[in-house]
């Protein structure tokens, strides 16, 4: 058999999944300028970095959100009432989640929903063990698009949770759709349990998206090997690295993987040229004052219930309630 009869019917087998992640970077690295979504970030070894990341001492916004998640969960559970069914956009680790469930009256269900499968599940096995009367469903997909949950029971309320300030990672336009999603998928009654972070100085903001130790720039590379292995690109990593830098005129920080050289990228039968210090734009980490951020959740279906926020006013965590 040719080689190229081999190839097309690898294709012909390719998951829908797979599909749209070639689709998604081809259409990226067309683009001008170049880029790439973070959603993609999130496979086994990037969710293991990430991981890593959130436990580095430049990075500020998982410790500063479990200090509220910590000082503040009984109030949640106070405004979620008995029986609720907890929702996690974008599960991870599920670190965070353990505080609410720990504080919850006879909660029912949790489904976290995670593009990172395998990374779920294994932090779903570990939940399951340490809460057995709690239903577990996880769903392996793209939260960033309309998605219908699975059934919950009748009686609790149900409790979306969206931690760690990822809400940050879309454009206010995205952010707004995600919002409108979750209020469609919640149901009436619903609320949204919402962590943010809020602006402050850039060399603080800095250092926490370009760390000492690489942690930060190894997850950001990780996204070029996940397109090389499953893909079949040739980026050489050693001729990219990473950069973080913060956009005040976008109040964001964005990360970008900057071309050392001048060089080619092969995928497929595209070819993606790039010139020294030409970058691949990576991410954004938009940091929203709260009344900002509360207009668009009020356009979205959502009026603002309580809002905390840490002693240093750098991270908020907000209950919307559907309206």
């Amino acid at each position: 058999m040719r080689a190229s009869t081999l190839l097309c019917a690898a294709e012909s087998h390719e998951t829908p999944e797979r599909a749209a992640f070639r689709a998604d970077v081809i259409e990226g690295l067309s683009a001008s300028p170049k880029q790439l979504s973070p959603k993609y970030f999130y496979d086994e070894a990037g969710s293991r970095l990430f991981d890593l990341i959130c436990r580095l001492p430049e990075y500020y916004p998982t410790r500063t959100e479990l200090g509220v998640l910590k000082a503040h969960a009984g109030d949640i559970a106070a405004i979620a009432g008995p029986g609720a069914s907890l929702v996690e956009f974008g599960s991870g680790s599920s670190v965070k989640v353990r505080l609410l469930l720990d504080a919850l009256e006879r909660p029912a269900a949790y489904v976290p929903i995670d593009i990172s499968g395998p990374h779920m599940r294994a932090a779903v096995a570990a939940l399951a063990r340490d809460y057995p009367t709690v239903a577990m469903t996880p769903v392996e997909g793209d939260f960033t698009r309309p998605l219908e949950l699975p059934h919950l029971g009748e009686g609790g309320r149900r409790i979306g949770f969206f931690p760690g300030s990822t809400i940050g990672n879309f454009t206010p336009s995205e952010a707004g759709v995600f919002l409108t999603h979750a209020r469609q998928s919640l149901g009436e009654g619903a609320a949204l349990v919402l962590g943010f972070d809020l602006p402050k100085e850039r060399a603080v903001l800095e250092a926490a998206y370009d760390d000492h130790q690489g942690v930060t720039a190894a997850f950001n590379l990780n996204l070029l090997t996940r397109i090389n292995r499953e893909l079949g690109a040739d980026f050489d990593l050693a001729a990219f690295h990473h950069r973080a830098l913060f956009n005040e005129a976008e109040s964001r920080i964005e990360m970008h993987l900057e071309s050392r050289a001048a060089q080619t990228v092969r995928l497929d039968d595209a070819r993606f040229t790039f010139v020294p210090g030409e970058t691949i734009h990576t991410e954004n980490s938009y940091k929203y004052a709260a009344p900002r951020l509360m207009g668009m959740a009020q356009a979205a279906g959502w009026r603002q219930g309580a809002l905390w926020t840490d002693p240093r006013g750098w991270f908020a965590v907000a209950v919307l309630e559907a309206v």
